[in-house]
């Protein structure tokens, strides 16, 4: 299990991630607000230049309205290779 931030799991949840938002119709900075954050913190994952801890990832999902469990579905696919 490598730590890269471009595992296929990690490329899946970056890519999840930004499609769960524009799926809710939100901007990078509109998704910033919600969170609290600046608009560069939505960009760095989205773009992969970091890595999002699990609490950030259960605010995230909650401040887009998503479904957490089918984006880590997405994940575990990648990951396994499916």
């Amino acid at each position: 299990m490598g730590r890269t931030l471009r595992s296929p799991g990690h490329l899946a949840l970056m890519a999840a991630l930004k499609q769960a938002r524009l799926d809710a119709g939100l901007t990078q900075t509109e998704l910033a607000i919600r969170l609290e954050r600046p608009q560069s913190f939505v960009a760095k994952y989205e773009n992969g230049e970091r890595k999002v801890e699990v609490v950030e990832f259960v605010q995230i999902v909650s401040a887009i309205g998503c479904d957490g469990h089918a984006v880590l579905d997405v994940v575990a696919r990648a990951e396994l290779g499916e």
